[in-house]
């Protein structure tokens, strides 16, 4: 028999369906401007909704306005991209009925896998020449995985960190989004939303996006994440806990590396150490896919 999904598990009982036939969302204690109910999936119309996005653009301060109540509703906010070359979300080919569910996978299982495979194995396959290169990457680390990180101290709530970084993203302070609109989910967590809606960014590394939310809600629990930001390819967390020294940015790094190798590898100073530097205070993770 086939374990739950989910869209079993990981979902409220969906309020959007509600906004079709009101949609400023007042019966839901919520003012909603104009928006789209998006339903699209690579195999054809969901069941019912995935997700609402604003009709225009993201202003500083949406999120903090919108998300209290949008929580009490059981939706939570994300921000899309939709004006990059791969369009919004109707363009995405989300598959929500391949994802499982967060909760059946474990995050250190999860990423110790990944790096056997990106790490070991690939150190296996190298020529003596090539092989010291691989081995230079991932130092100080080796072919065994070291395990998760320890978790750290909240410098600030992770909501607020969450509403700093939206507004960062909604004011163009950061490149990485052309045009982003306020969505909400029925999710029940934010590290789960990749999942809710069937998101396949990550299609070339893992199909299974629910195993990398499993890392998602392990970094909730350890370093106060929270997912802030979507693309066709590309997941921003904000982070209300970040490394402080370079020793802990390490141990995340590797996280990160198992993760999403291509931010080190095809996107990035191409060795973890260097890095791991980047990551001392940092308040914002993006990771991209290709």
């Amino acid at each position: 028999m086939a374990g739950p999904t989910v869209t079993d598990m990981a979902t409220l009982p969906n309020p959007l369906p509600t906004l079709a036939a009101d949609p400023s969302g007042r019966s839901l204690g919520l003012q909603l401007p104009p928006g789209i109910l998006t339903d699209a999936t690579d195999d054809g119309p969901w069941h019912e909704p995935l997700l609402w996005y604003a009709g225009q653009a993201a202003a500083p301060g949406a999120w903090s306005a919108l998300g209290i109540p949008a929580g009490r509703a059981g939706l939570l906010p994300v921000l899309i991209e939709v004006g990059d070359a791969q369009g919004g979300p109707e363009d995405w080919e989300l598959m929500p009925g391949e994802m499982s569910y967060p909760g059946d996978h474990d995050a250190d299982d999860v990423l110790a896998g990944f790096w056997e495979e990106y790490a070991a194995d690939e150190l296996e396959a190298l020529e003596s020449e090539e092989a010291e290169e691989a081995e230079e990457r991932i130092r100080p680390f080796g072919p065994d995985w070291p395990g998760l990180a320890p978790m750290a101290s909240l410098t600030v709530s992770p909501d607020t960190r969450a509403a700093e970084v939206a507004d960062s993203l909604s004011g163009g302070s950061r490149d990485w989004f052309k045009e982003p609109r306020l969505a909400l989910v029925p999710a029940r967590r934010s590290a789960d939303i990749p999942a809710v809606i069937g998101w396949t960014g990550p299609l070339n590394y893992e199909n299974d996006v629910a195993r990398l939310c499993s890392v998602l809600r392990s970094w909730e629990d350890r370093f106060g994440i929270r997912v802030v930001a979507l693309s066709f390819d590309t997941l921003v967390v904000s982070v209300a806990a970040p490394p402080t020294t370079q020793a802990e940015a390490e141990r995340v790094a590797a996280e990160h590396f198992a993760f999403c190798p291509d931010n080190i590898t095809q996107n990035g100073p191409d060795d973890l150490r260097a890095y791991a530097e980047q990551l001392v205070g940092e308040e914002v993770w993006s990771f991209w896919w290709d």
